[in-house]
């Protein structure tokens, strides 16, 4: 397995930065191409028509255009080092792509912005919703071991002139189970994130962490990784692997499903979430819930209300 050498914090610090000269957006473009500007520090978006009409021809065209350079000075492709796609496949909606392994020669921002913007690129072709980076057919890891895992657009902030280190720190409303496991309870949690990564992913990644308190118990199983997080029409969608079925502890099913919707709309724009398993929603989460459209605040399962 490829291990990344640079700090966890650089790894998650994937941001895209679209610089305000340059950014020359074309009124009938159907597709934005992110190219890097002539330092190599902010994205910049280029218009395109695309030839290809299927998927298939899509990803092929927007991942050829964005490995050259343009004869735009202002536009410079963010594939140096001899960084090169070898392959790439795409199966229910999660687009793999194998890079050689001259993807381990590039330094930490010429890493992050390559990321951002293959994900912010390629995730405009309809029928794929997150991107996984691989070298030679190995999943990508950090320094930790751990598996970056799935990527997608809404994980990248467009902020115009933002720090690629920049942090804020919020208090959030987080909902666990109580100690006997069958009512949800609220915990008061302050947290310092990393302000490219979504407020929604940051929350899901923290319940499945658990509460810091011994009054609360965590009520999503650790073994969860987070896929994705987007927002869309003020519903949220978390897509988690199956390590979200895992019930072995659960005594009450609603209290993991509205841990996380709950936590997630609460003091927030946010009306209804979506979870999904493994990109798909025909779930029937223990015989009891049904996860097949988005679900609204709970609050009848909450210790106190």
């Amino acid at each position: 397995m490829i291990k990344k050498k640079i700090y966890w914090i650089l790894m998650l610090t994937a941001i895209c930065i679209l610089a305000v000269t340059g950014c020359k957006k074309e009124k009938t473009a159907d597709f934005h191409i992110y190219y890097t500007d002539s330092e190599g520090v902010s994205l910049v978006e280029k218009g395109i028509k695309p030839k290809g009409k299927t998927q298939k021809e899509q990803i092929n065209e927007i991942l050829d255009k964005i490995q050259k350079n343009t004869d735009d000075i202002d536009y410079r492709s963010p594939f140096v080092k001899g960084v090169k796609v070898k392959k790439w496949s795409v199966k229910d909606g999660k687009l793999i792509v194998d890079f050689n392994r001259n993807y381990q020669k590039l330094s930490a921002t010429e890493e992050i912005m390559l990321r951002a913007a293959v994900v912010q690129s390629v995730g405009q072709i309809s029928g794929v919703d997150a991107v996984l980076f691989t070298i030679d057919g190995e999943s990508l890891q950090d320094m930790n071991g751990q598996v970056v895992g799935y990527m997608q657009p809404s994980d990248f902030v467009k902020n115009t002139g933002a720090s690629l280190h920049s942090y804020q720190k919020e208090t959030f409303l987080l909902y666990y189970g109580n100690k006997q496991g069958d009512r949800l309870v609220k915990e008061k949690v302050s947290i310092r994130y990393n302000s490219s990564i979504s407020r929604e992913k940051v929350l899901v990644e923290q319940l499945i962490k658990g509460p810091s308190s011994d009054n609360e118990t965590a009520v999503i199983p650790a073994e969860t990784k987070v896929l994705s997080v987007s927002v869309k029409d003020h519903t949220c969608y978390v897509n988690l692997d199956k390590g979200f079925l895992d019930t072995t502890n659960v005594m009450n099913p609603e209290l993991p499903v509205y841990a996380i919707v709950n936590s997630i709309i609460e003091g927030s724009s946010i009306g209804r979430v979506q979870i999904l398993i493994d990109g798909k929603t025909n779930v029937n989460y223990m015989g009891k819930i049904s996860l097949e459209k988005p679900l609204s605040r709970n609050l009848n399962i909450v210790e106190g209300e």
